[in-house]
């Protein structure tokens, strides 16, 4: 249940395994969080929780490959970029001094304003999500796996206390295994309430007529900077708690934009091409939601916020593990639905 970047992946890993897989999509499939992402693969210390650093920094490092054989099953180019991350993280000096620049700031981000106190050099990379997304669809398709796009699914089906399939609003699937991977929706079930919550963030694009005005991917506390192969340069984004509601607003995105140009002022000149809202799942302690529940044949694996780009590789692969009975490579024994006591 649930069509984007991890229930994608999820399929093409378990079908590796073997299986035939079903994904049902309420919408067109990577067309929520996952298409709205900036795409930065952070697992910065600073930025991510402790009990998701081992995880994080373990699907980071997975990346690379799991690219390569998503572009030789579709035959897509996914942009995955590594020209690594300055962060200006002012508040954490001794941090930055660990991760010092390779070079001057000017040299390295030319068109960068001035900046007041230390800057970090991480070796992070970024990926387009909206390309990854594509890639992971087609991927699939290629392998056969079944794809239900515009099918709401509306419950689980249970006999004898166990997985039998799903209900839509349209039919009902038969299948022996589920997997919630829907995001902010995971929670809309009425077995087993997982407590996921949809959280906004608004972002735009803009084009510069300069090609490579920013080459790195820019953190600074107010606002980010992500650039792309094809001249895009992503901006956000927002952190909101307004439900459903995927409307932006024209004075976040001015605000986001503004900041952007007071970080380099030659994208004062740039065209902006697009705004948009995402839905991230949030969860009450900012940790994903990830393993089986106490129905057999009942799996999740949601709630990663403001990480499901970066994630991905590792929750294919662990997941994939989990629901076929193998022992899982990294302890996600932090994320297990039943921390919550809602099963």
């Amino acid at each position: 249940m649930g069509g984007g970047i991890i229930g994608l992946s999820l399929s093409i890993a378990l079908h590796k395994r073997g299986l035939r897989v079903l994904v049902v999509e309420r919408g067109e499939p990577g067309g929520e969080a996952s298409y709205a992402a900036a795409g930065m693969l952070a697992d910065c210390p600073l930025e991510t929780p402790v009990a998701l650093q081992a995880l994080a920094t373990a699907s980071a490092r997975m990346y690379p490959e799991f690219v390569l054989e998503l572009q030789d099953e579709s035959g897509m180019k996914v942009d995955l970029r590594d020209q690594g991350t300055l962060l200006l993280a002012p508040d954490h000096a001794e941090f930055l001094a660990q991760n010092p620049l390779p070079m001057p700031l000017t040299e390295l981000e030319p068109a960068l304003s001035e900046v007041k106190g230390p800057v970090a050099y991480l070796k992070e990379r970024s990926v387009d999500p909206r390309a990854l997304v594509a890639a992971a669809l087609k991927a699939a398709k290629h392998r056969e796996v079944d794809i239900s796009s515009g099918t709401a699914a509306t419950d689980l089906l249970l006999s004898d206390d166990r997985v039998t399939g799903i209900q839509t609003d349209r039919t009902h699937y038969s299948a022996p295994c589920v997997v919630n991977c829907a995001g902010a929706w995971a929670g809309s079930f009425s077995t087993h309430h997982f407590p996921t919550r949809p959280v906004k963030g608004q972002m735009l694009a803009v084009a510069s007529a300069q090609h490579d005005v920013v080459c790195h991917v820019i953190r600074a506390p107010e606002v980010y900077l992500v650039p792309r192969s094809d001249g895009r340069i992503v901006i956000g984004s927002s952190l909101e708690e307004a439900g459903f509601d995927k409307r932006t607003d024209a004075n976040t995105i001015q605000r986001l934009h503004q900041a952007a140009i007071r970080l380099v002022p030659a994208l004062q000149e740039a065209r902006i091409l697009e705004d948009w809202a995402g839905l991230r799942p949030g969860t009450p302690d900012d940790l994903p939601i990830l393993g089986a529940t106490n129905t057999p044949g009942y799996f999740v694996a949601t709630g990663h916020f403001r990480d499901g780009i970066l994630l991905t590789p590792a929750t294919a692969h662990v997941m994939a593990q989990v629901i076929t009975g193998e022992k899982p490579d990294y302890d996600i024994s932090a994320f297990s639905p039943l921390r919550f006591g809602c099963l």
